[in-house]
Parts: structure tokens; C-alpha cells; sequence
């Protein structure tokens, strides 16, 4: 009765080991997943600002529509250009009006409209950069029917500085956060195999090779991760869906691809972390000698 009552002991402390175990490695993955998320939407929010940085190419006035509507499609063929927008005189005219909320036209004429016709230009945000605009200002500058060349090269650097910083700053506190990660997932698979070192000694003694002893702790430490993945999985899936539910400008933001990259490489981490922190833990105990397993 007592040896009885002695093994459902173990067995609720080794269940008691494995699931406090499963709990610590999900809360840890569930950080550095949620980590990841955000980091995804900083730089799918950088991607989104520089490619809405826009260049106006202002027309010289007597430039036929036709003309205009041909050097459009020239540019949106162009390889840096993600859109091309035709703005005519006249839309260009109601938005201005709009803006001062007053018909200026009805006081100067139409005749004295200093407003051109013009075609708005979007980047793709390899080239939202003042040097690179820069060089295509000139470029532009060379068709005879171009006037002027208009993009705020202030607000340009400013964009860029800033997202420089925060990528610094996001990229260190990311490799900080992995690192912790690392280590407390060690810690935990560390533990778990200390409550188990008389069991491979024992093992040891009755003749069992290494990979014989290897074979549950690794199946064990497969799981764990595995099951751990999966949680923080479904944790963070609640939390995305719950974010774009409750922020629909979220949905900008989102790339399906992304986060399923991130996804698979939260459920592979947590995979190989707890099998390698198995085996470097297990390498120790096969080799301690018996006095300090004591310690």
C-alpha cells in the first residue's frame, strides 16, 4: 500500500513537472511571438508610409490631354513607380477651392487660373529616399512638357531617420527578448530533467546504451515544444483576431504571409529549443558521477 501510494506520488510530480513545464515554455513562446507581431506591423507600417510619399510632376500649361495620358502610362511602366495618377486642371481646382472653401477661379477667370495639370506619383518604398528621388526629379525634368518637379524632401528624411531609430531599437529589444527566451526555456527543460537524474542513473545501471535513455526524454521534449507551440499559437491568433476586429486600420497592415512565416517559425522554435535544451541537460546527467546527483 505504501509503495502503492508512493508511485501515484511520482506520478502526479512528474505530471506536475511536465505541465508546469508546457505552461512556462507557452507563456515564453507567447511573448516572443506576440513580439513578433508587432514587429511585423512596424515594418509593414513603414512600408505603407514610404510607398504614400508621394512626387508631383507639374505639366507645363497648352499640353494636350492625350500627350499626358501616353507620359502617364510610360511612368506607371516605370520600375520604381508603384502608382501614376493623372490630376486634371480642373480636379486640381475643386480640391484647392475645397481647401479655402471660397471659387478663387470666379474671382480671377479661368483664363488667369494659375493652376496645371499634373500627375501624382506613389514609390515603391525601396526608392522613398531623397537621393534616389532626387535622381529621378532630374530624369523627369528632361521631357520638355514637365514644368516642375514637387516632392517634400523634409518630410522624406524625417520618415526615414525615425524608422531607422525604431528599427535599432526594436531589432535590439528583439534580440534581448530571444535571448531571454533561450535561457528560460533552458532553465525549465534544465529542471525537469534534475527532477529525473535517478531515473537515468538508474537506467544507466541496468545496462541501457545512451540513445535507449535518449529516446523518451527527446519524444518528451518534442511534445512539450510541440504542444507549447500550439498553444501560444492559438493565444496569439485570439490576440490578432481581437486587434483587427476592434482596429479595422489594422487590416492595412496585415500580410497573411508574414504571419504565417511568423507562425511557423514560433512552432519551430519552440520545437528546437526544448529538444536541444533536452539533450545538452541529458549529456550532463549521463555523465555526472553518482556523488553529485546529490547536489
Amino acid at each position: 500500500m505504501v509503495a502503492l501510494d508512493e508511485e501515484k506520488f511520482n506520478k502526479r510530480r512528474l505530471a506536475g513537472s511536465y505541465i508546469t513545464s508546457v505552461v512556462s515554455i507557452w507563456l515564453v513562446l507567447f511573448v516572443l511571438g506576440l513580439f513578433g507581431l508587432i514587429l511585423i506591423n512596424a515594418q509593414s507600417l513603414s512600408l505603407l508610409i514610404r510607398e504614400n510619399i508621394g512626387l508631383e510632376v507639374i505639366l507645363k500649361k497648352g499640353v494636350n490631354e492625350a500627350s499626358i495620358l501616353q507620359y502617364q502610362k510610360m511612368l506607371e511602366a516605370e520600375p520604381f513607380v508603384k502608382s501614376a495618377r493623372y490630376i486634371p486642371r480642373e480636379e486640381a481646382t475643386r480640391v484647392l477651392a475645397d481647401d479655402l472653401g471660397e471659387d478663387f477661379v470666379r474671382w480671377l477667370g479661368d483664363a488667369d487660373n494659375p493652376l496645371l495639370p499634373s500627375i501624382e506619383l506613389k514609390f515603391k518604398a525601396d526608392w522613398a529616399t531623397n537621393d534616389s528621388l532626387e535622381a529621378i526629379s532630374r530624369r523627369l525634368l528632361l521631357n520638355p512638357d514637365v514644368k516642375e518637379v514637387y516632392y517634400q524632401k523634409t518630410l522624406i528624411d524625417l520618415v526615414n531617420d525615425n524608422f531607422r531609430r525604431i528599427s535599432i531599437i526594436l531589432l535590439g529589444f528583439g534580440s534581448l527578448l530571444l535571448l531571454i527566451a533561450i535561457v528560460l526555456i533552458h532553465n525549465t527543460i534544465r529542471l525537469s530533467i534534475y527532477a529525473k537524474r535517478f531515473i537515468i542513473r538508474s537506467m544507466q545501471l541496468v545496462g541501457a546504451t545512451e540513445g535507449f535513455i535518449h529516446r523518451p526524454f527527446f519524444i518528451t521534449a518534442f511534445l512539450q515544444g510541440l504542444i507549447s507551440a500550439v498553444l501560444a499559437l492559438l493565444l496569439l491568433s485570439g490576440v490578432l483576431y481581437a486587434a483587427l476586429g476592434n482596429i479595422p486600420e489594422l487590416l492595412l497592415l496585415y500580410d497573411p504571409v508574414h504571419v504565417a512565416i511568423l507562425f511557423g517559425a514560433t512552432l519551430l522554435t519552440g520545437i528546437l529549443l526544448t529538444t536541444l535544451s533536452t539533450w545538452i541537460a541529458l549529456r550532463r546527467y549521463l555523465r555526472v558521477k553518482t556523488d553529485k546527483l546529490f547536489i
